[in-house]
């Protein structure tokens, strides 16, 4: 049986649980490595058995590889990708896991050599920690995985990603770069926003003192994604700018429209609060 080499660039959250995920699937031939920049995150990936094994030189990680995931912030993407486009064997796939997927799809057109395939990826799952102790194997499962191929990519490539992602426990989602990072502003980029500026607004107020004794479930839960990542979620932000500025404006003029409502002491603000409920509530029944 020929050896299946899968090498995960960052190991995460994201990319941790997909290590956790594949070695729980026990797929015999398949040799997970792990890419990370710190020794000491290797020793803490091993020990979770995350990997089979860890690597601090990214060319030794991908030496060899059949399947290639990057799952770093995407800013940092296009300078992995130049790093091993040299070293990529004949036929390897490479996909991704980030949150947006135009600048990405463009940076693999224009770097990988034409006899490597790419399958830009997304998968519709997270929480608001990170790091590799907060990586587990059941993350992806029961969620919606999207993939966007590269133009050139080969059936095969593509079968093998939908595979890998099947293997996950999620659910592969085909869909164009520009739609997924226009949706994904809408229901993942703005509320991770909007849970940073509420506790910008609130932790900066000089009544904070007082008011964080109050503070309880209803705060807790609309600024969870405030707790995530910096940096991936400011790379999110910085390669998707147009369409988080979209929603950011519709935004605003839905809250003027609540503020409106409010301060005219309008007895449309309960209707108004009533077709939310319903509206989140027939989403809620979808899923």
């Amino acid at each position: 049986m020929k050896k299946v080499h899968v090498a995960i660039i960052g190991l995460g959250l994201i990319g941790g649980s997909i290590g956790l995920a594949l070695k729980g699937v026990g797929e015999p031939g398949w040799e997970i490595v792990g890419y990370v920049r710190r020794p000491e995150a290797a020793s803490i990936a091993l020990s979770l058995g995350a990997v089979d094994r860890a690597e601090t030189n990214l060319r030794k990680a991908v030496k060899g590889a059949d399947l290639v995931i990057i799952a770093t912030p995407v800013l940092t993407i296009k300078q992995i990708l130049s790093q091993i486009a040299s070293c990529l064997p004949h036929g390897c796939v490479v996909t991704d896991t980030a949150s947006t997927k135009v600048e990405v799809m463009r940076w693999a057109e224009e770097i990988l050599p034409p006899a490597v395939d790419f399958i830009g990826g997304h998968p519709m799952a997270g929480k608001e920690a990170y790091g590799i102790q907060a990586a587990e194997a059941k993350l992806f499962q029961r969620s919606a995985y999207c993939l966007t191929p590269a133009k050139k990519a080969s059936p095969q490539a593509i079968d093998k990603v939908a595979n890998l992602v099947k293997k996950l426990g999620a659910s592969p989602l085909f869909i164009d770069a520009e739609e997924h990072d226009n949706l994904v502003a809408g229901i993942s980029h703005l509320p991770m926003l909007l849970s940073a500026a509420l506790v910008s607004v609130t932790t900066k107020d000089s009544s904070w003192d007082k008011m964080s004794r109050l503070a309880a479930s209803g705060y807790r839960d609309l600024t969870r994604l405030a707790s995530g990542n910096p940096e991936v979620n400011a790379h999110i932000c910085l390669t998707n700018r147009q369409a988080v500025i979209h929603w950011i404006d519709k935004f605003s003029k839905e809250l003027d429209r609540y503020r409106q409502l409010v301060g005219a002491r309008d007895e449309h603000l309960e209707e108004a609060l009533a077709e939310a409920n319903k509206a989140r509530q027939k989403w809620l029944d979808r899923t």
